[in-house]
């Protein structure tokens, strides 16, 4: 799907009037995300910090490496989707693309995110609809990798919610739609439903395998995540351990699909209570271990995307020749 907007200029040409308002916009846009996200972290800071008082800093620690792991592998699945569809344009850049853009998840209706990372693209030379094409796949993909690694706390969410039921009716269907044939196909057509190009060639298995991995290891991680909180009372344990990678992923998948509140908020962390309580933990306990989870979701989001966008602007500055 490479397009003239994804060439790189034969010179570079003074700012229009319009250029500069969308540079403007982009800005605000991107303040605006994250003070949303800042928000949300302040609002809980309080309880995180009396939760995180009976942790072991080695723990919380290890905690946050975790979910930084998580974003990093989840990222580079994207920007493996995304070079698939055109000229690569490698991590830093598309790190940059992808965490910044992301962060418009915290604000309310999660359809902000992707169009974000669209404008980032498009101010990156690459097209729309590219952008917006590699992340509906990777979204898609990665939904099927979640369901088929939730299905490893599947006893725990049943008996607190018996209606999850249909979460593991789809992961047959969403297995075949994997096919790399059936996924180019679903994808061609809501492209064609909105009005944009379809794609310009078959996904193979090899991009595929590369992004079901990569988001079965950020679902692990994930679970290793929330582990290392709750292990930190001494209750999980290796059962534990188990059920909290099937805990993340079941409550991310909700998550998703809960689009109209900012990044799942509220969804989440009742999936990951009902969990954390089957594996010993008390309704107590486990609220706050949630809780301690999405702030540090904030904080890892924000770090990785200030990572990024240092790493991107570093990248893009010339070399200094020794004279």
């Amino acid at each position: 799907m490479t397009t003239v907007e994804d060439l790189p200029a034969a010179g570079k040409q003074p700012k229009s009037a319009k250029a500069k308002i969308l540079d403007v916009v982009r800005w605000v846009a991107i303040l605006l995300v994250i003070g949303f996200a800042a928000k949300q972290l302040a609002s809980n800071w309080g309880e995180f910090w009396h939760t995180l008082r009976d942790v072991a800093w080695q723990s919380s620690l290890l905690s946050l490496v975790a979910l930084v792991a998580a974003i990093m592998v989840s990222t580079w699945g994207w920007q493996v989707m995304v070079d698939d569809l055109g000229k690569p344009i490698g991590y830093a850049r598309g790190a940059q693309i992808c965490l910044v853009g992301s962060l418009g998840k915290y604000v309310p209706g999660s359809v902000w995110a992707y169009l974000l990372q669209m404008e980032l693209g498009r101010k990156a030379g690459l097209a729309r609809a590219r952008i917006f094409t590699g992340s509906l796949i990777q979204l898609g993909v990665g939904v099927v990798s979640a369901l088929v690694v939730s299905l490893l706390a599947a006893p725990a969410v049943f008996s607190n919610s018996p209606r999850a039921m249909w979460l593991f009716v789809l992961i047959p269907v969403g297995l075949a739609m994997l096919h790399p044939k059936i996924l180019t196909w679903g994808t061609s057509l809501v492209l064609r439903i909105l009005r944009r190009p379809p794609l310009a060639h078959p996904l193979g298995w090899k991009v595929v395998g590369k992004v079901f991995g990569a988001s079965t290891a950020a679902w692990c991680l994930q679970g290793i995540h929330l582990w290392l909180l709750a292990n930190s009372v001494g209750t999980p344990g290796f059962s534990g351990f188990v059920l909290c990678v099937g805990a993340m992923a079941v409550a991310m998948t909700v998550g998703t699909f809960a689009f109209i509140l900012p990044s799942g908020v509220g969804v989440r962390e009742v999936a990951q209570v009902a969990v954390l309580t089957a594996s010993g933990l008390t309704v107590g306990q486990a609220t706050a271990f949630a809780v301690a989870s999405r702030v540090m979701f904030t904080v890892a989001d924000l770090l990785t995307a200030g990572m990024a966008a240092v790493a991107a602007r570093s990248s893009r500055r010339p070399a200094v020749t020794p004279a």
